[in-house]
């Protein structure tokens, strides 16, 4: 009989479903608890939901949401195994009950402790607690993983396909300022890029900055690229850009896009270099305050990484070892 697995997640990024793919293609009965599914029944709902905010500083959505996971969860009966993905969004009361309905209950920390804590729910809650921020590991036990290879490995693109010479693509946060110091530095270089960068905030942020000749050639936008639409992207560059978050040591989905697309990376993620798949022709380590990226890592062709390495990444041996499958 196989076994049965749930994820768990509010899935920002329409990542997380892939891992239930990769679970079913193995042959396992698992299914995926959206969080951000959830929606309110009617109009009226959601105008209670309004006014409760305004008037009463409450969200009665996020306990509806809570509700749904295990309204989901009595639909389906007991799991083998259930993973949730950034568990802080889920309240200590409802974990005790989510728990319930398994034998192994599991935490993967998408962002490091000290952006997203969950230090309310070390006691004792998960079985284990996987994490791909190399600092928390080492801090507080969790065990170590990264993220992974969801992309089945994409032909190289062509010389004809490629429309920029560097592309960036990120949630809207502080690393925006870090954009302008790049557009100057690759306008120097007589290179072309793509930034892309996504949030409600994009829409005053452009209001504020409405005389900015280097925000004119930043695409901000309000909603998210879809994945399809990101890989077209991926296939139209030659070089990804990616810019850590602060407090963040972990490696990107980005890193991992690149990877399957083989495209070169340039980061600000020193961690990088600690890990197998490092090379110095691909992976280009630089320090936003003080760029140096010489003309040759642009005129090399990416270097194909062994299978074994490579393999080693992808979202099938990812779920192998996270839910001991092999």
């Amino acid at each position: 009989m196989p076994q049965k697995i749930c994820i768990i997640s509010f899935d920002h990024w329409d990542y997380d479903h892939h891992i239930v793919t990769a679970l079913q293609k193995k042959g396992i009965d698992s299914f995926h608890i959206k969080i951000g599914q959830f929606k309110h029944k009617n109009l009226w709902a959601r105008i209670h939901n309004s006014l409760s905010k305004i008037f009463l500083n409450k969200n009665p959505k996020l306990i509806k949401r809570q509700e749904y996971i295990l309204e989901t969860l009595q639909l389906h009966g007991i799991q083998d195994q259930i993973l949730v993905l950034n568990p802080e969004l889920i309240d200590l009361a409802y974990h005790k009950q989510i728990k319930g309905y398994t034998k192994k209950y599991m935490a993967y920390l998408y962002d490091s402790m000290a952006r997203c804590s969950i230090s309310h729910l070390l006691d004792g809650i998960f079985d284990e607690i996987y994490s791909f921020d190399k600092e928390d590991i080492q801090n507080y036990g969790f065990k170590p993983t990264t993220n992974y290879n969801y992309i089945e490995k994409i032909q190289k693109s062509a010389p004809s396909d490629i429309k920029n010479d560097v592309l960036y693509i990120a949630s809207f946060d502080k690393r925006i300022s870090n954009l302008f110091a790049l557009q100057t530095y690759f306008d120097q270089l007589k290179k072309s890029y793509k930034f892309i960068v996504i949030g409600k905030k994009t829409t005053l942020y452009k209001w504020k900055h409405f005389f900015s000749s280097q925000l004119k050639k930043i695409d901000l936008r309000r909603n998210r690229v879809n994945q399809k639409e990101m890989h077209t992207y991926y296939k139209q560059t030659q070089v990804v850009i990616d810019l850590v978050r602060t407090n963040q040591t972990g490696l990107s989905f980005r890193i991992f896009e690149a990877m399957a697309f083989e495209k070169k990376v340039i980061t600000t993620n020193r961690n990088v270099v600690t890990y197998d798949f490092y090379n110095p022709n691909n992976i280009r380590v630089i320090d936003e305050h003080n760029l140096t990226i010489e003309a040759l890592f642009f005129e090399t062709s990416y270097q194909s990484l062994p299978d074994e390495i490579y393999l080693y990444y992808t979202l099938s041996a990812w779920v192998d070892r996270i839910f001991n499958l092999k």
